[in-house]
């Protein structure tokens, strides 16, 4: 079985499958390692790690180089974040998505707003067009990719969120994608409310107030994210590790715990 298919088959199954999501082949190699049947690119932790802000900042030839080695480092299915695209035209997005495709990636998220100094809904209508040439192309070409769509309605706390999110998971599903992803979304009410309006496999982020794995697998999820909280959480025990250095001025702190390899 092929990726494509590995990746697409564990959005189908009776249970929500939990997506590793990863920056670098080290994380990438852990989350393989503890089990996890495919993993995600997190394009706020990569951008974060390589010294940009979250929101297309990062170059694409950046990410693509992350995401060589990480494809190179893992065989379980791998999915990336590509923001908006990397791109202000369609045919740049497809090159974008093409180059990704030969690296033997599974799958890939976009989302269906901008940043231009505020993040912005883009046009449910336009962007089903996009999203519509990009799955024509891929068919023509005989090329499988998982293509999963965030729309960011519930991010942005729009009036009317879970409404806008339903029609604009039918216009999706009208293009041929594969996947809705809503971010945010976490009352169970407005999660059945989606899932019962699309046929898509419907992926949600971890958050706070998000239900535990099995309520989520009785709405119907079939994918969990992690977005990039695992990174910003070792970012601040890092942090908090170095503050103790120096507090302590001594390393002791490093060896508090069993398990550190010398460096």
């Amino acid at each position: 079985m092929n990726k494509y298919k590995e990746f697409s088959e564990l959005h189908h199954q009776s249970t929500p499958f939990v997506l590793g999501n990863v920056w670098d082949v080290k994380s990438a190699e852990v989350m393989e390692q503890q089990g996890f049947k495919a993993l995600g690119t997190s394009s706020a932790a990569i951008s974060h790690m390589l010294g940009y802000e979250d929101g297309e900042n990062l170059p694409f030839d950046e990410l693509f180089f992350i995401v060589k080695r990480i494809a190179a480092g893992t065989s379980v299915p791998l999915s990336v974040d590509i923001e908006g695209g990397y791109g202000e035209s369609v045919s740049e997005i497809i090159a974008n998505i093409e180059k990704l495709y030969h690296l033997g990636v599974a799958g890939i998220n976009i989302e269906d707003s901008r940043v231009g100094g505020e993040r912005k809904l883009l046009s449910a209508e336009d962007f089903s067009e996009v999203i519509g040439e990009v799955k024509n192309h891929l068919k023509q070409a005989g090329k499988d990719l998982f293509i999963n769509v965030r729309t960011d309605t519930f991010i942005l706390g729009i009036p009317s969120a879970t409404e806008e999110t339903v029609k604009r998971a039918k216009l999706y599903e009208q293009a041929g994608v594969d996947g809705l992803f809503v971010p945010c979304i976490v009352k169970e009410q407005d999660i059945r409310t989606v899932i019962s309006g699309t046929l898509l496999p419907v992926n949600v982020m971890c958050m706070p107030e998000l239900p535990s794995f099995e309520s989520l697998a009785e709405c119907g999820v079939k994918r969990i994210s992690m977005g990039n909280f695992i990174h910003s959480g070792l970012m601040d025990i890092f942090t908090e590790t170095i503050k103790n250095i120096r507090a302590e001025g001594s390393f002791k702190t490093l060896f508090k715990n069993a398990g550190h390899g010398k460096g």
